[in-house]
């Protein structure tokens, strides 16, 4: 075990039907052909784990103009995130006595727009950002052709960034420990984290968007995973390393668990 602090950053929500994040949550049946509809708040956060050996910032959330034309429309329409400009990243690390300059490595999850949107602070910078290679080779191919995925911006990642290709997964720092978890995209990393604070901590990410997908293994909806095959195997990897180790597992985007661990962790 590594004495780390750990900080849930507060980057504000995102707004959505909830079938997309837990499939089928909403679905018309013969004797109720018009339900309504299960329109809700899912966090959005970044992880500061302030290491022995350096601070490093897990993702970077949503560009501070999601909503003010930033973000195209469509994208915007399904899942908003009206509070960005408030919650940026230079203020969520300001909660928690930070600043950009202690940051001393950025893991990237993945490149999504809710997740990549504030690279651009790490412009020009030697600060190394580290990000799965298939996930770099998806995000460009969605960003600049037809084929892919409509979740990615080339103006979120398009940067002189002091780029770590991960190939496979890797220890980043002692107790800290890269994981590959494809399912959501094809390049989804997560982590395991050996604290002396808190125990063994999987931070999961999206590929278990609410606290549903994980413990009742409910699929998201078809446009949040490139591979459901992928997504069940990542599931029981994660399932088998919580089961021996009694890990903390951190989900994506649940508002009750973000609230809770902030205020845990802080």
């Amino acid at each position: 075990m590594v004495e780390m602090n750990l900080h849930l950053l507060d980057r504000g929500t995102i707004m959505s039907d909830r079938n997309f994040a837990v499939d089928g949550t909403t679905a018309a049946t013969y004797s109720n052909r018009n339900p309504d509809a299960d329109y809700g708040e899912f966090a959005v956060w970044n992880l500061l784990v302030d290491h022995p050996e350096g601070t490093v910032l897990w993702d970077t959330g949503s560009h501070p103009e999601a909503g003010d034309g930033y973000w195209p429309a469509p994208l915007f329409e399904a899942f908003a995130c009206p509070d960005a400009d408030e919650r940026d990243l230079e203020t969520a690390l300001d909660d928690v006595g930070y600043g950009l300059d202690d940051v001393d490595v950025v893991v990237q999850s993945h490149l999504h727009l809710d997740h990549a949107g504030g690279l651009f602070l790490f412009d020009g910078t030697d600060v190394p950002v580290y990000v799965h290679r298939r996930e770099v080779e998806f995000a460009y191919l969605s960003a600049k052709t037809p084929a892919g995925a409509n979740a990615y911006l080339a103006s979120d990642f398009d940067h002189d960034l002091n780029w770590q290709v991960v190939g496979g997964e890797r220890q980043l720092l002692p107790g800290f420990d890269l994981l590959h978890l494809p399912g959501h995209t094809p390049g989804l990393l997560g982590a395991r984290l050996e604290t002396d604070a808190h125990g063994t901590v999987l931070v999961a990410g999206d590929e278990v968007f609410l606290r549903p997908n994980y413990e009742d293994e409910a699929p998201m909806g078809q446009s949040l995973t490139t591979s459901n095959a992928d997504w069940r195997e990542s599931l029981r990897r994660l399932k088998d390393i919580e089961r021996r180790t009694d890990a903390t597992v951190v989900y994506g985007h649940d508002p009750d668990q973000a609230a809770t661990l902030r205020e845990r962790w802080h």
